[in-house]
């Protein structure tokens, strides 16, 4: 593994996120370096200690031994996940895993990960990304090498509901379905979709210690629709102001390879997309996206349908304030 020396407060971004910050601003640049060290911290303040064992499902970004980065799921019930101390955090193995999961072997010691805490029905979301320090048939370690809060801004809350009675998951797993591109049926949940997660990962995610240079994994959300297919290997995702960390798109920049998960809110079904990014500010690009500040182009290599993998079932959606004057999108 790669030496490196721990980044100073002022160097908490990479050249990736910082790149997409002065693009913005200089001065934005400037403000945000001041405020790096106290925004990306070492280690899980006790707020986000609590949060992180409380919950009963977890959004993971892994990497395959290629490079690709992969957004998944586990869910085990609150107190899956447990921390040690503030610079650790336990993910038990036992009934956590989902039927099918393609991410399931990439949980070795050494590797690279990024856990993405969210609480739909309050909105409340918080970042870990870090490293598999320790892995066996129980649980994985985690040693934290950036633990951060997020806002809510475009969250469309959701309450998570009890299993039903007497059944593991909403319908019986079905085989994976594996495709170069959006089915029908695919491209029918794609285009209803309120939210869905990305993972992405520095080009040197897999060799460095450098905390920036890890795996991410992040929400998206918006107006149904508001991830518009432009055709079966096609889509095109508006991005609007937010925090400014750029810690999705700054990855894309230096590695455009990303991971998407779509949940079926309704069914259970979770849909994996692989792509390559390219991150668009031209008119041309923005036009039919009102207020976006940029757009994500996906162009689509690989796509899983596993139907029924998720076990538990959701409450009716209740828009964000922030999305509701967003949309609808021309195509």
């Amino acid at each position: 593994m790669t030496a490196v020396r721990p980044p100073d407060p002022l160097e908490a971004f990479h050249e990736g996120e910082q790149a997409l910050q002065h693009q913005v601003s200089p001065m934005l640049r400037e403000r945000m370096a001041e405020a790096g060290g106290r925004v990306l911290r070492d280690h899980m303040p006790e707020q986000h200690q609590q949060f992180f064992a409380q919950q009963p499902f977890v959004v993971t970004g892994t990497v395959a031994d290629d490079g690709q980065p992969w957004a998944s799921l586990r869910a085990g019930g609150a107190g899956f996940m447990q921390v040690p101390d503030a610079s650790h955090l336990r993910l038990r193995w036992q009934g956590s895993g989902l039927a099918g999961d393609p991410t399931a072997d990439h949980w070795q010691a050494g590797r690279p990960v990024g856990l993405l805490g969210i609480e739909p029905v309050t909105r409340r979301r918080n970042r870990l990304n870090g490293r598999i320090t320790a892995q066996d048939d129980d649980s994985a370690l985690i040693e934290v090498g950036q633990s951060f809060g997020n806002c809510p801004k475009y969250i469309v809350a959701r309450e998570l509901l009890p299993r039903r009675a007497g059944s593991a998951s909403l319908v019986e797993p079905a085989p994976i379905e594996r495709h170069s591109a959006l089915s029908s049926q695919a491209q029918a949940l794609v285009a209803q979709a309120d939210t869905f997660f990305v993972a992405t990962a520095h080009p040197q995610s897999g060799t460095s210690s450098d905390p920036r240079h890890g795996v991410d994994v992040s929400h998206r959300g918006g107006p149904p629709g508001f991830v518009r297919v432009d055709h079966p290997g096609q889509l095109s995702v508006p991005d609007f102001s937010g925090n400014f960390y750029f810690n999705t798109l700054g990855n894309l920049l230096l590695e455009p390879r990303a991971g998407l998960l779509f949940i079926d809110f309704e069914r259970g079904d979770l849909l994996y997309v692989l792509a390559q990014a390219q991150l668009l500010t031209d008119a041309a690009a923005l036009r039919g996206f009102a207020g976006a500040q940029r757009v994500l182009r996906l162009h689509l290599s690989q796509v899983l349908h596993l139907r029924g993998a998720w076990p538990w079932h959701w409450g009716p959606p209740q828009a964000s304030p922030h999305v509701q004057g967003l949309g609808p999108w021309r195509s």
